[in-house]
């Protein structure tokens, strides 16, 4: 089987290398270069959930509730999040950078409030109807709590509102029997976590690992404060430069940056994701896990999993939009890419935080079973077609808080063993 070796210093990796040096200086680039090779994870530690003879050579305990790989083994057991409570972030210098310019008024208008509550009210409906879904196809759903979003928060370097707890996909990212919580990027976002923190202390009883990544302060320094956009098209002109809101003052990064293949995760530079912190996960997984950057034609989204979508061993939605620059490296290992068709959604469907494509922003329940909307017919032929049964949810006023069915959970077991898709 081939490796997609220039992931791991080839030409994109240089041009990796040559953005960062940019952003840091001359004197950093070396450090960059050295920072991006890919390598591979610390192995797992002892664990109480363990059965005694396999703590020192099982990679996840015996009985630990934590395992999964990657996006499409069979799903047993997920965090869905919540659309309670939740609130129009403040219009700050991060969330314009990430917003569409038609939408910008909302935001000065709405900032720290609710969103529309009779809107917020359907999506509610809608991702109660999800998790009785899923539980339907026997999988064990979690519930971040519920948190008044409104309530002003004061740090030394910030004042803010919340957001909500709807997308654990954004703050989780589950590593083997690990889950590691993301320091995110957005002010509004600083205190999420607090909505995931009872599920998580009892994923770690249990014999979970948990690794909080350092919390930036998110103070002005973080973000170019003279950001020139006065459109979506300038920012995706400064973002193809190589030029984000985030600095590099510290490290910040927002878990849905990253998508996993085994031993393989990949990740996007992303107006919330630094280079920074892209580097504090490679060092924290390796040497057992190997991170690559990888990039895009359009560079904009916040997110990685509507525009590259890994779905099954070899296989991938890419958004014909969003054309991966790495791609032949993938058709090269053997992978399968798949163009996903033009999403259906309607012009006058409000999206507040993201694109149409979240029709490609699929869960897989395994290779043969994925949650798909159920107004996306187009897409649901495709799945057909691939031999893989469509499990058709209405989510239309849930994606308008900005996610897809991918976004809106946080697969935490799945059923596989950790494998290598590019050895």
């Amino acid at each position: 089987m081939l490796r997609v070796r220039c992931l791991r210093g080839g030409s994109r990796g240089a041009e990796a290398a040559h953005y960062i040096g940019w952003r840091l200086g001359r004197a950093f680039t070396g450090w960059v270069q050295r920072s991006f090779q890919s390598t591979q994870a610390a192995t797992a530690s002892q664990n109480p959930c363990a059965a005694d003879d396999n703590k020192a050579t099982s990679p996840v305990p015996k009985d630990c509730p934590v395992c999964s790989y990657n996006e499409w083994d069979p799903l047993e057991e997920v965090i869905v999040g919540r659309a309670e409570n939740a609130c129009v972030p403040p219009f700050s210098v991060e969330v314009k950078a990430n917003t569409y310019e038609k939408y910008w008024g909302f935001y000065q208008k709405y900032g720290g409030q609710s969103f529309p509550k009779d809107h917020l009210k359907k999506a509610i409906a809608e991702i109660e109807e999800m998790c009785n879904i899923l539980k339907r196809e026997g999988i064990i759903v979690k519930r971040p709590d519920p948190i008044d979003w409104s309530v002003k928060y004061k740090t030394p370097d910030f004042e803010s509102t919340g957001m909500y707890a709807a997308m654990p996909r954004d703050i989780l990212l589950v590593v083997g029997n690990e889950i590691i919580e993301a320091p995110m990027a957005w002010r509004a976002r600083f205190f999420e976590y607090r909505a995931y923190r009872q599920i998580i202390k009892e994923y770690f009883n249990c014999g979970a690992k948990w690794t909080t990544a350092p919390k930036p302060t998110m103070a002005d320094e973080l973000y170019d404060q003279d950001y020139p956009i006065h459109s979506v098209e300038d920012r995706h002109k400064l973002a193809a430069q190589g030029k984000f809101v985030t600095t590099e003052f510290e490290p910040c990064f927002d878990a849905a940056d990253f998508i996993r293949a085994g031993r393989d995760i990949f990740v996007q530079r992303s107006q919330v994701t630094n280079y920074m912190g892209i580097e504090w996960m490679r060092r924290h997984l390796a040497p057992d896990y190997r991170v690559h950057i990888i990039s895009f034609k359009d560079p904009n989204p916040m997110h990685i999993d509507a525009t590259f979508n890994i779905i099954g061993p070899g296989l991938v939605l890419s958004n014909p939009d969003r054309p991966c620059h790495q791609i032949e490296l993938f058709k090269k290992a053997g992978w399968t890419v798949i163009r996903p068709p033009v999403p259906l959604i309607p012009d006058d469907h409000p999206l507040w935080m993201s694109s149409k494509w979240l029709s490609m922003n699929v869960l897989m329940l395994d290779e043969k079973r994925v949650m798909v909307d159920a107004n996306e017919t187009s897409i649901q032929k495709v799945f057909e077609n691939l031999g893989i049964s469509t499990i058709k949810v209405n989510i239309r006023h849930a994606n308008s808080l900005g996610g897809g069915f991918h976004c809106w959970t946080c697969d935490i077991r799945r059923r596989g063993t950790l494998q290598s898709y590019f050895d």
